[in-house]
């Protein structure tokens, strides 16, 4: 197929692929524990719909151990052409407060050219670029195709890594495409060259048998709490960098935002500075990061005169994409130990670790993607870190060397990922599927 016939076929059946976009972003698919399991099968039974509708032979769910199957799909190669692995995943975050969205999470919804929902853009909007850039092949695709849908990525993805290394053959590729990254803006056109990896775990302090009453034992009587957030304090200088030993900063090689344009996306408060030093890329996609992302203590509205015998906390480690996480999750953990004030006794638990990944020099198929995204956009892609951890890139990567891994999307800093009112601009989404559709054109006939 000639380019312009595939970007007026992708262009075709963009309103059937929203439409099939928000069924997927109607299913309240959350993997994580308490959530209806009932839920994330019937977005897996949804995937291998709309991989059948892609005009793949070969589609079927795969038993994960531990785990929701992996959805999988394939095409055998025409004679002499690459294979393609195309990765995304079906499970979403917890919607979290609903009083925080302005329309339901689980209820798709269109507002000025954006579907808004959970999971629209992270990461449905990867399972469908794949399916809009197959559909414009019409069974006919230039190079043999691979697909592997994952149903836990958000909670315990590293159970798929397991899978992948008892199978490989099943994922075995020349060039592995994972939709599940995005630009800096939209109409940015970006590819990521690193993920920064990750630890996490919960801390737990005590001091106390039991709490006390602080109207009689208050000012002598070691709060666990102000314990807990001594220590989570002594994480960072007045600076917002990093005390903890043997976590330096790093340096990103390619080119980051503009502090600006950070504050207007993270949001920023006016009169509020940002935190850490170096560049900002050096900041976000190539050095340490700790952040704590809840904690267990009495709510406000629930408080009572007491000083607190236990407290609770839940952080996270970003890890630079060389980094070993095993290493920074204990030297965090050491250093919690060594602040902790009043002798309080503190243990950790509920480990999780997932590695990082630095992009090898481009070849064909990233050249083959440069020249799609060109045409897709109007401009080249440029080269960015991402914050966030992807577990099974790190796995593909030890496992297939020789193949080139690349990450893209229709996500961007704008599209609320993890966050109330998620959406996906339906016009990056077009640009994003007809990027994939000229790049296996055009990787097939090299």
């Amino acid at each position: 197929m000639a380019p312009e016939e595939i970007e007026n076929a992708v262009r075709a059946g963009l309103p059937q692929a929203v439409e099939d976009l928000k069924r997927l972003v109607s299913i309240p698919s959350v993997a994580f524990p308490g959530h209806p399991e009932e839920a994330v099968r019937a977005a897996a039974a949804l995937a291998v719909e709309l991989l059948r509708s892609a005009g793949l032979p070969d589609v079927r769910q795969i038993p994960v151990a531990g785990s929701f199957p992996a959805v999988y799909a394939e095409a055998p190669a025409p004679p002499g052409a690459p294979t393609v692995l195309l990765y995304a995943h079906y499970d979403v975050q917890p919607p979290g407060d609903p009083a925080l969205w302005r329309t339901p999470a689980f209820e798709p919804t269109e507002i000025d050219g954006a579907l808004y929902g959970r999971g629209a853009a992270d990461d449905k909007s990867g399972i469908m670029i794949h399916v809009a850039a197959l559909r414009a092949f019409n069974g006919e695709f230039p190079v043999g195709v691979r697909v592997i849908l994952e149903g836990q990525e958000e909670y315990a993805g590293e159970r798929l890594e397991a899978f992948v290394e008892h199978n490989p053959d099943l994922v075995r590729a020349d060039a592995i495409v994972v939709a599940d990254a995005g630009n800096p803006r939209v109409g940015d056109p970006a590819v990521t060259t690193t993920l920064r990896g990750m630890a996490a775990f919960t801390v737990e302090v005590r001091t106390l048998r039991e709490a006390v009453h602080s109207g009689s034992f208050g000012g002598a009587a070691p709060d666990a709490l102000a314990a807990l957030m001594r220590m989570l304090t002594a994480l960072h200088d007045d600076n917002g960098d990093l005390r903890v030993p043997g976590l330096p900063r790093g340096t990103f090689r390619g080119q980051g935002s503009s502090e600006e344009d950070f504050r207007v996306t993270a949001g920023v408060l006016d009169g509020v500075s940002l935190v850490g030093s170096g560049s900002l890329a050096d900041r976000l996609w190539a050095s340490y990061a700790v952040t704590v992302t809840g904690l267990d203590v009495p709510t406000v509205s629930g408080a009572i005169n007491a000083v607190q015998a236990v407290a609770r906390a839940r952080v996270t480690i970003r890890i630079p994409p060389t980094g070993d996480p095993k290493t920074a999750l204990n030297d965090v953990q050491d250093y919690l130990r060594q602040v902790a004030p009043w002798g309080a006794q503190v243990s950790f638990s509920q480990h999780v670790m997932g590695s990082g990944y630095l992009a090898e020099a481009g070849g064909r198929a990233r050249a083959a993607l440069n020249e799609a995204m060109k045409r897709a956009f109007g401009r080249a892609p440029r080269d960015v870190g991402q914050g966030g951890s992807i577990p099974l890139v790190a796995t593909l990567t030890r496992q297939f060397p020789a193949a080139e891994i690349l990450l893209y999307g229709a996500e961007d800093d704008d599209a609320a990922i993890h966050a109330p009112n998620e959406r996906v601009d339906l016009e990056e989404f077009r640009r994003v599927a007809t990027a994939e559709a000229l790049f296996l054109a055009a990787y097939g006939a090299q």
